[in-house]
């Protein structure tokens, strides 16, 4: 394996790193103070009397109606003048709908679906705008897979989830014209606070997760947050254990400069899983012998396992210069290793009740670093006022991958009445075969201008990457520049109409026919819409709602039509291209501490409109539904007997969706059914507990999540009831 450590990484590390505290270094005498932490724990319950002597329990959640988000625009441009969509799914949205998972966490998001494969335990599935989108952590990207965008860290570990929705190569080099999302990191806190949770649910669900922050001197900051979670799953035979911890410090270098250091360690472990592989029929379709049960597993209890270690550990260093000028270095090292053995569905056999199985053994391992150094502050040209951000990032992944496969070497068994161990012992093949050996080198330097005029807001961002991607012995450069520009305008009652062009790239794995590496990838997307901030309306009232048309165009699309079915595709052509148009509508509030609503809907219309694979034309994208809508509303009692207490309900609709394109890998398209699921909440709060029960899918609706195949279908999450105690210090 080669080192990660190349010429490219270490030099524009030391490039970023001097420049970034030679200049810090002469301003710490500096008398202006560093901004506000606001890091700590935002839910505080209060009990008081009003003059009448009457009880009165307050629930407060600052932060359930976000303000700003630092992703969109890397600096701190409010929200509602950013001119492009950004969803902001905030600590206490996490904690009030119970969200286990970044999948659930995007169910009341306008334009992004999860779940996709229904309660997979390892992975977070989601799509935004028709592409699945980039994981970033405090803003550098993840080691993920090589097939899948996502890493899994726990929720738990996150402040937030930030959702930037349509094209975000111009601040975070490559990746899909769907958009990114980016998880916050729990901070350390001057304030004194955490919680201990403890949660117990359906399928033996059992988690403990504790967080703990403040100050241990007057210049270090600490926070410490473990969560151990053990459960079974909707399948029979299914055992998962996960743990996670993640310390962290903040210290203080003096009044303006701050150095925080995070690290993250989790282990997961999953038994018996085969992560469905069902057969079309009895799922999607009819069968003679009847549907088949949800919980039924085709694979192996005692020989499926998946295994996977991975931890990250990096700072980042904060210098206030005054005048609202800022420096900030945000690096991370990670290391991600996974391992499986599964024994799943090969086909249907012709009796329709039993199935032969295959057995796929895989691991992959990625080690990556990246860095993030970038300038920003304010300065007034007349009468114009400058926002401006400058910045370079680097990025090194080493990935390389492996797997074996055993076609129908599995024996067979029956989807009604399963028995398991029949050939035990069953083949354990060596994962020898290369799947992915990729070396990728990124370097991006970007400069942006927020123009503010009166209530005009003009947005321009600009970025050049250096792009290095070796693959297979096959290297190739590609660089590109991208770019963003954007108008908005801020009016007194707190309407924000607003316009936006944007543009992206994505390095692509493989060759052509002709044995030459792949052009990256090209998105491009218009975007015009209206954001209210509705702040104004009173003290006592929280509101954001955003409303937006957008239309995306993806080029150089790679159709492996041509060649094995292997990753990187060999053999495969280069000429596809891809429209997304839709139009979103989503809004947050929290009124009077009592009452939160959020709610969304999102019309994507998505074809592929250029495909050396004649059949793919004119086919929408898979995973793409047309309408997603949903509304969830939650009611909390101040006084009297009922005060502290509160219940909540929603529901959420998903329309029909293609499971894959065709091709001649996939004669026949299978369409997932639309579902339409209920949620409810009641809980109970006083200053220190708070106790709730959260249900999703309360009506247990039996529905099928994806048919990627007819022999690899899904069912979609069924119910979940889980009691949540919390007590909060």
């Amino acid at each position: 394996m080669r080192k990660i450590s190349r010429f490219t990484a270490t030099t524009a590390v030391t490039a970023i790193s001097a420049v970034m505290f030679v200049a810090a270094m002469p301003a710490q005498a500096q008398d202006e103070p560093a901004p506000a932490d606001t890091s700590g724990d935002q839910l505080e319950t209060v009990a008081t009397t009003d003059e009448s002597g009457e009880r009165v329990i307050v629930v407060t959640a600052k932060a359930y109606v976000p303000q700003g988000a630092s992703t969109a625009t890397k600096s701190d441009i409010p929200l509602v003048e950013t001119p492009q969509s950004v969803s902001v799914v905030s600590r206490d949205q996490i904690d009030l709908l119970n969200f286990v998972d970044a999948q659930q966490a995007v169910r009341y998001v306008a334009g992004a679906t999860g779940e996709n494969y229904g309660p997979d335990l390892r992975f977070d599935f989601i799509q935004v705008r028709g592409f699945p989108p980039k994981q970033f952590i405090d803003g550098l990207a993840t080691p993920v897979t090589t097939t899948i965008f996502s890493n899994g860290v726990d929720l738990y570990a996150f402040e937030s989830l930030d959702i930037l929705k349509g094209p975000a190569s111009v601040l975070y080099g490559s990746a899909p014209p769907g958009g990114i999302y980016n998880q916050t990191s729990r901070r350390p806190s001057t304030e004194f606070g955490g919680e201990v949770s403890l949660k117990y649910g359906e399928d033996d669900f059992k988690q403990l997760g504790m967080t703990a922050t403040g100050a241990a001197t007057d210049w270090l900051d600490l926070r410490a947050t473990v969560m151990v979670r053990d459960r079974d799953a909707e399948r029979d035979f299914v055992h998962a254990q996960r743990i996670y911890a993640a310390p962290a410090a903040t210290v203080h270098i003096g009044p303006d400069t701050r150095l925080t250091a995070l690290a993250y360690y989790q282990y997961d472990d999953v038994k018996g899983d085969t992560n469905g592989f069902l057969p079309v029929q009895g799922t999607l379709l009819p069968n003679p012998n009847g549907p088949i049960r949800r919980d039924v597993n085709l694979g192996e209890p005692d020989y499926n396992r998946y295994v996977r270690d991975q931890w990250g550990a990096g700072f980042e260093l904060e210098h206030d210069f005054g005048r609202d000028w800022k420096a900030t270095i945000n690096a991370r090292w990670s290391d991600y290793s996974e391992r499986q053995d599964v024994l799943y569905n090969a086909f249907l056999n012709a009796d329709n009740r039993t199935i032969t199985r295959s057995i796929f053994p895989y691991a992959e391992d990625v080690k990556s670093f990246g860095i993030d150094g970038r300038m920003a502050g304010k300065v007034a040209t007349g009468a114009i006022e400058h926002t401006i951000l400058a910045g370079i990032d680097h990025r090194t992944v080493q990935n390389e991958a492996f797997f074996g496969f055993l076609f129908a070497a599995g024996g067979t068994i029956d989807i009604y009445n399963p028995v398991y161990n029949v050939g035990a012992p069953y083949p354990r093949p060596a994962a020898d075969i290369p799947y992915a050996d990729q070396h990728l080198n990124q370097t991006g330097a970007y400069l942006q201008d927020q123009l503010a005029i009166g209530g005009l807001r003009l947005l321009f961002s600009g970025r050049y990457d250096w792009v290095d991607l070796e693959s297979f012995g096959t290297a190739k450069d590609q660089h590109k520049f991208t770019w963003r520009a954007g108008a908005s305008y801020v009016t007194p009652s707190g309407f924000v109409p607003y316009i936006s062009f944007g543009t992206s790239f994505e390095p692509t794995l493989g060759i052509n026919a002709s044995g030459e590496a792949f052009r990256p990838t090209t998105g491009e997307q218009w975007e015009a819409g209206i954001k209210y901030d509705g702040r104004d309306l009173g003290s006592d009232v929280d509101l954001l709602a955003t409303a937006a048309l957008f239309q995306i165009k993806q080029q150089n699309v790679a159709s492996a039509s041509y060649g094995p079915v292997t990753a990187p595709p060999l053999g495969a052509t280069q000429s596809g291209e891809v429209e997304v148009k839709g139009a979103e509508l989503e809004f947050v509030a929290r009124i009077r501490n009592q009452l939160a609503i959020n709610g969304s809907y999102a019309y994507t219309d998505s074809e592929v409109t250029k495909s050396e694979v004649a059949v793919e034309i004119g086919e929408p994208l898979p995973v793409t539904p047309k309408h997603k809508a949903s509304l969830f509303a939650d009611y909390t009692f101040q006084r009297g007997g009922l005060g502290g207490f509160g219940f909540g309900a929603g529901v959420r609709y998903v329309s029909k969706s293609a499971g894959s394109l065709p091709g001649p890998f996939n004669a026949v398209v299978y369409t997932s059914d639309s579902s339409t699921l209920f949620d409810a909440i009641v809980h109970y709060d006083l200053p220190d507990w708070r106790f709730a029960i959260n249900g999703s899918n309360v009506f247990d609706k039996r529905y099928v999540a994806r048919c990627a195949g007819p022999n690899n279908c899904t069912f979609g999450a069924g119910r979940q009831v889980i009691g949540t105690a919390t007590y909060k210090f």
